[in-house]
């Protein structure tokens, strides 16, 4: 008996580490992440700082000129998950279309940025609830948060996509309603009197320092956006996804033009950049949040709890998604043999537990470090992730370059693709092309004394990424795919 329960037990392991993940997430699902998923402390609190370094109009053009980037961007990615919809989609798209060391290096960057996010928000939800508790030790709301985001992971993708439903429904009611009583003070429908653009011109606004300023604040806006190709990744889980993938897609436009641009014009044209409140906006000073001051001024005085709760729902969001992102990234890096073959096992509800957990065990390992002194660590750790993101996009954009070249050479009609993406192949060009400008121009060009310490903590990752990428190419010998061998096998 003892024989035959071991051999019963190997047969279910290696069906459960050569599995799929389960398709259960709807098509609601992905267009709320989309629409909402992505909206976090960058954009409710971040904000504030942007105006007051670069003025309301470089922070708007800054935003503005991300947004362009990351509109391209999901044009680019929605053509490549609706046409190959897997988990660890970044790192499969460039190894197939570009160079397996380029995949490998893309896979283990995106991990690392989805990783590092889960203790970040652990800590600044330990910080919000002590707005409401502040004798309350925060290793318990830590442990708390941790073990609720383990849960909705656990229970089923199904559970995670409808968290993140409601999650992303609260962020973009919250918004909306922003806006309109934005709008009314601007106005003078609220407030008392009509603000108009005054704010605007007031002493060196609207660019603060120059146009050049704009650079200065660029990373801050890039921070505000990243999670928007979560879709990509879920596209792998996704119920049909090649009818629900480029639906979601289709929203990116309007989202970034009312939850990005006009936010940030709403709240340049309410508040001035020289108010000191806005130096200080941060996860510890949520009562001083650009939002929370906008409600403030227009006569709301429970604004600063309200915000509060937004935020808190919107942190929870952010770790989620990055607790589900993380995980997938680290099974698909095994099933293609880049990590840890033990990583590619999945329990009957198709869930990467042991990728999940590793997950969950960094975001308490970082957390505690950060407990017991060793805060200074963690913010070094998060400055290094910032510029992440950005290469993230650039290995988007590369991709998809390649891999609209490779299926026009071998003969195939770009009428089949489920998704086309649009302004081919200006929207990829543009992509690379501002990521070299946004990355020089961060310190080179902002017309800032350069701090040699924040030019570390700014470029880290970019070293970390080309000695991945080129340490795997020595290793295993990789070259660039050849056009004509460029794989479009639709297996999933």
């Amino acid at each position: 008996m003892g024989k035959l329960e071991a051999e019963l037990s190997n047969v279910l392991e290696e069906r459960n580490s050569e599995g799929s993940l389960h398709r259960k997430l709807k098509s609601r699902h992905l267009t709320m992440m989309a629409i909402g998923g992505a909206i976090g402390t960058g954009l409710f609190v971040s904000s504030g700082s942007t105006i007051s370094t670069a003025g309301p109009g470089g922070a708007l053009a800054a935003f503005i000129l991300v947004g362009i980037m990351v509109y391209f961007v999901m044009n680019s990615l929605g053509e490549l998950s609706a046409f190959l919809p897997v988990p660890g989609a970044f790192d499969i798209y460039a190894s197939r279309y570009v160079d397996p060391a380029l995949g490998f290096a893309l896979g283990w960057n995106y991990w690392y940025t989805t990783a590092i996010t889960v203790p970040t928000d652990l800590v600044a939800s330990t910080l919000i609830m002590k707005y409401w508790f502040p004798n309350v030790p925060s290793l318990l709301w830590s442990a708390l948060f941790l073990g609720l985001l383990l849960i909705l992971n656990i229970l089923s993708v199904k559970a995670y996509g409808e968290s993140e439903y409601w999650f992303a429904g609260i962020k973009v009611i919250s918004i909306i309603v922003f806006l309109v009583i934005g709008v009314a003070m601007i106005f003078g429908i609220m407030g008392g009197h009509a603000i108009g653009f005054s704010n605007f011109t007031q002493g060196d606004a609207p660019f603060h320092g120059g146009l050049l300023s704009i650079f200065s604040v660029v990373l801050v806006a890039g921070f505000a956006f990243q999670g928007t190709e979560v879709i990509a990744t879920a596209a792998g889980e996704t119920d049909n996804p090649s009818k629900n993938v480029p639906k979601a897609i289709r929203s990116i436009f309007w989202r970034i033009l009312i939850f990005y641009v006009l936010t940030i014009f709403v709240i340049g044209l309410i508040i001035p950049y020289t108010d000191p409140n806005l130096l200080k906006t941060g996860i510890k000073n949520v009562s001083i949040s650009p939002f929370t001051l906008v409600l403030q001024r227009a006569g709301l005085a429970f604004a600063a709890s309200v915000m509060n709760a937004v935020l808190l729902t919107s942190v929870l969001s952010a770790a989620n998604s990055a607790m589900y992102a993380s995980s997938r990234m680290l099974w698909a890096l095994a099933k293609e043999g880049k990590a840890p073959r033990i990583f590619a096992r999945l329990n009957q509800k198709g869930i990467p537990m042991l990728a999940l957990c590793t997950t969950a065990t960094l975001g308490l390992a970082s957390f505690l470090a950060s407990l017991f002194g060793n805060g200074s660590v963690f913010i070094w750790l998060v400055n290094a992730s910032a510029l992440t993101g950005f290469i993230k996009w650039f290995g988007i954009a590369i991709s998809h370059y390649r891999f609209r070249k490779a299926y026009v050479a071998q003969g195939r009609d770009l009428n089949e693709l489920p998704y086309k993406a649009k302004w081919y192949p200006l929207g990829p060009v543009i992509t690379m092309l501002f990521f070299v400008v946004f990355i020089l121009g961060q310190n080179l060009f902002s017309g800032q004394q350069i701090s040699w310490a924040e030019i570390l903590a700014t470029y880290i990752g970019l070293p970390i990424f080309l000695l991945l990428w080129l340490s795997y190419k020595f290793i295993k010998k990789t070259k660039v795919v050849p056009l004509m061998e460029c794989d479009f096998e639709r297996k999933e």
